[in-house]
């Protein structure tokens, strides 16, 4: 968990804090994709820090190593370092000042050692994705004066133009479905992308925000935010969208409380998960649009304005979901089989970003 002035490592099971790691300025974590090393976001790097656990396969079995966790030497330097996406064995990261789009494959990074990358530069870098798929094509978001994201373009293992879709205003944020369809969030909508075909679902509200969104596997159905008001200085939604790629539609769900952009993930089994202002953890069922479980967690709180501020978030790792409650330092532990908290921790640190891996 990233808090002012470093990093706190815990144990995935006990919640025992195993190192406190110095950073400067505001950080950000993401997944390296080899489930040992996560990104710190500092200043203009991607930064490897080694969380201190990791597995070797050997024949019809794996050997597990522990130590402490540590920053490592590694890093990719990038202009305004932004979104890191883990996809198909492969990880990549778009840094906004530069266009520079960086990938290499997930698993060469668990040995310890810098990987080989290969490196895209975007003609007109922006606050943009890239996601690298099986077949070496690059899906990335693509930029109109004056640099604003406003679709996608699909360059082949050449860094050959393919396809492209220009409607997708105000894109932001990616999400993986099932059968490896993509999904990008608009500012009318979603832009879904299969293979080399682009599917637009138009937002039922000539304004109507997707921007962050929580993909799995194990669905078609892509969990998103809504919002309706443009010239909010800061909208708290009290719906969420659900987009089915397999008929391409679009539906909302309201919920009884708001919630914010570190409030959205999904459960080891495809189901959806809702943080809310309310405290409560709402298991989504996706297929039936509704909500199936109510779980208690936190006091009831507030989105602050700033979104660099703490607020509480939600990480799902091997059937717990981890919720942080920055205004008390805890962090709650919910098992997700049977939809209990089954414990919570004092921290030492007022938690921002959290993120982990499993070793």
């Amino acid at each position: 968990m990233t808090y002012d002035g470093g990093v706190l490592v815990l144990d995935g099971l006990t919640a025992k804090v195993l190192g406190d790691l110095p950073a400067k300025g505001f950080t950000r974590l993401n997944a390296a994709g080899d489930e040992r090393h996560l990104f710190l976001t500092e200043g203009d790097e991607f930064r490897v820090l080694d969380l201190g656990a990791w597995s070797e396969p050997h024949g019809d079995h794996a050997h597990r190593y522990a130590g402490d966790p540590r920053p490592t030497d590694i890093a990719f330097t990038s202009k305004k370092p932004g979104h890191v996406v883990v996809h198909d064995g492969t990880t990549v990261l778009y840094g906004d000042g530069n266009g520079k789009v960086e990938s290499f494959d997930s698993a060469a990074m668990q040995s310890g050692t810098a990987p080989t990358t290969q490196i895209w530069t975007d003609p007109k870098p922006h606050h943009g994705v890239a996601v690298l798929r099986a077949d070496g094509s690059l899906v990335t978001s693509k930029a109109a004066p004056p640099a604003k994201p406003d679709g996608v373009v699909i360059l082949d293992a050449a860094r050959t133009k393919i396809a492209e879709n220009s409607d997708c205003p105000g894109l932001h944020g990616e999400a993986a479905a099932a059968d490896h369809v993509l999904a990008f969030g608009c500012e009318n909508g979603i832009l879904i992308v299969k293979g080399s075909q682009f599917t637009k679902v138009v937002a039922p509200d000539p304004y109507g925000r997707i921007g962050n969104q929580a993909g799995s596997a194990k669905s078609p159905i892509v969990l998103g935010d809504y919002k309706v008001d443009k010239g909010a200085e800061l909208e708290r939604p009290q719906r969420i969208s659900l987009t089915d790629t397999r008929t391409n539609t679009l539906r909302l769900l309201d919920l009884p409380a708001s919630y914010s952009f570190r409030s959205l993930r999904r459960a080891p089994d495809g189901a959806g998960l809702v943080l809310g202002t309310d405290g409560v953890l709402r298991v989504i069922d996706v297929t039936a649009g509704k909500i199936a479980t109510e779980i208690p967690v936190t006091k009831p709180w507030e989105e602050p304005k700033e979104w660099q501020k703490p607020r509480p978030a939600i990480h799902v790792q091997d059937g717990t979901a981890y919720v942080t409650e920055p205004a008390d330092r805890l962090l709650h532990l919910v098992d997700l089989a049977s939809g209990s908290l089954v414990k919570t921790v004092q921290l030492p640190r007022v938690p921002n970003e959290i993120n982990g891996t499993l070793g």
